[in-house]
Parts: C-alpha cells; sequence; structure tokens
C-alpha cells in the first residue's frame, strides 16, 4: 500500500471525533442527492459519515474505502449489511483506486491531508466517476491548527524530545486552494469551487483536547517510542492551553479547512 496505515484506535477516534462529524454533516448537506445516487466516501474512518450518506439514498448506495483495517472490521460491527443494505466498506488505498466510471459522487470528510500525493488522487478519482459525476471534498488547508502544530514542532527541537523523536518534525499535506485546483484540472476535472474556510474546534476540558491529539497526531505520536506518548502529548496540551488560555471556559484551536467541489464533464 502507498498510505501508511497508522495505528488508528477506532474506539478512540470515534469518541474524539465531534468535530469532524458535525463537519461532515454540514458537508453531506452540500451535495444535493437525489437519492438513487452511487456514492464513494474516501476515507471512511469508523463510519458513522458513510452511514449517514447510506441513510440519504433510499434508491442508492454508498462504497466506504480506508486504508485502516481496524477501522473497517469497527464500521462493519457498527453498520452490518442486515440493518445497513446499501453501505458496503472495504479496505483499499486512495491511491490506487480500482474503479472505472463507477460512482455518480466521490466525497471524502477529514482524510486527504494524510495523503502528500493528491494529484494521483484525483487521477483516480475521475476514473472512478462516470461521465457528470461530482467530487465534494473536505480536508486540513493551508495554515490547519497552526497554533497547536507550532507549539508541538517546538517541543520537538528540545531534549529529550529530539533524540526520542529522531527526525525532522512531521508535515501534514495541508494544500492551498490554487494548488488544489490545478491538480483537478490536471487529472480531467472541472473545479467548481476551492475555498480554504476557518473552523473553530472547541474543547470543554484539557482532557478533550487530549484525546484529539491522541487519536489524531500519528504523525507526531508514532515515531515516539510508545511509553513517552502520554508526556509528549501533556506537554503539547499545558502549553497549549497556558498560551491560549480559554476565554469562555473552553480551549479553542483555530482550523483551516479546504473544501473542494468539482465535476468531471459529460463527454461530447
Amino acid at each position: 500500500m502507498n498510505i501508511i496505515a497508522h495505528a488508528w484506535n477506532p474506539g478512540d477516534y470515534h469518541r474524539h471525533s465531534a468535530a469532524q462529524a458535525r463537519w461532515a454533516h454540514e458537508l453531506i448537506g452540500k451535495i444535493k442527492l437525489a437519492g438513487d445516487e452511487r456514492v464513494l466516501d474516501l476515507g471512511c474512518g469508523e463510519g458513522k459519515v458513510t452511514a449517514e450518506i447510506a441513510a440519504r439514498l433510499p434508491s442508492g448506495s454508498v462504497l466506504g474505502l480506508d486504508v485502516s483495517r481496524d477501522m473497517i472490521a469497527f464500521a462493519r460491527e457498527r453498520f452490518p449489511p442486515e440493518r445497513y443494505p446499501n453501505l458496503r466498506l472495504i479496505e483499499g488505498d486512495m491511491l490506487d483506486l480500482p474503479f472505472d466510471e463507477e460512482f455518480d459522487v466521490v466525497f471524502s470528510n477529514a482524510a486527504l491531508h494524510w495523503v502528500a500525493d493528491h494529484g494521483r488522487v484525483f487521477q483516480g478519482i475521475s476514473r472512478a466517476l462516470r461521465p457528470g459525476g461530482r467530487v465534494l471534498l473536505q480536508m486540513g488547508g493551508k495554515g490547519n491548527a497552526a497554533p497547536i502544530l507550532a507549539i508541538a514542532d517546538e517541543i520537538l527541537t528540545e531534549e529529550p524530545w529530539t533524540r526520542l523523536f529522531g527526525g525532522p518534525a512531521p508535515c501534514y499535506a495541508f494544500y492551498g486552494a490554487e494548488e488544489e485546483r490545478g491538480l483537478l484540472e490536471a487529472a480531467g476535472l472541472t473545479p467548481l469551487r476551492a475555498e480554504l474556510i476557518g473552523k473553530d474546534m472547541a474543547f470543554d476540558l484539557p482532557e478533550g483536547l487530549a484525546g484529539w491529539v491522541r487519536t489524531t497526531w500519528h504523525l507526531y505520536l508514532e515515531p515516539l517510542p510508545e511509553d513517552v506518548r502520554p508526556a509528549f502529548i501533556e506537554e503539547v496540551v499545558n502549553r497549549y492551553v497556558e498560551r491560549f488560555p480559554p476565554a469562555d471556559g473552553r480551549i479553542h484551536v483555530p482550523m483551516v479547512r479546504l473544501e473542494v467541489e468539482a465535476v468531471k464533464e459529460p463527454e461530447p
């Protein structure tokens, strides 16, 4: 596989992904489904968003794809075919999509920032779509979570973290809107919209912020020995809360989402 299958904990992610689920719900509303489409959900994770799409397709179907075997197993258990007959879940790599003009809509939420080569993903999406098919994607964009990631990078310049991490600070694939437009066009897709949208991720307690870091910051945590990861998370959270104290009783992390809408033009 081309995407590294990070060690996701599906149950932990399910408990600490309320913001991602909320943004996905907003995004689903923008698809404007008729109810009979065939939809591909890339990076479907633990399946709750895919199941919501399935509920909007009484005469259609949705295929959820994720690189994590654990996520797919968790999703299959929570959303079994006897209860969700129009939902199918498979393990797979979005860099190597095997589909040929099978889908009316390709959807993805909070997944593409894990993949450096967006151009290759878009080429696979273009092949997977039927002529006239639509694309709606949202992911972390340029500047996403910048203040807290800067704190994590700062910590990695200090001992013992520099030695324990053993390499340069990681980098997520946070693209800008114009970069993404160019990659869509190169893949034969017509971009209708590509924009950076500011979002607020809020936590009632430091434990909630720690849960988000623990469940999604694989690029920072996996290079560290497992026994020191809790201490690293604690250091990130403590410094962030100290520098950005809650003004309304909640901890806020400024997020930037890159939202993309495109079509595969019908054949003349």
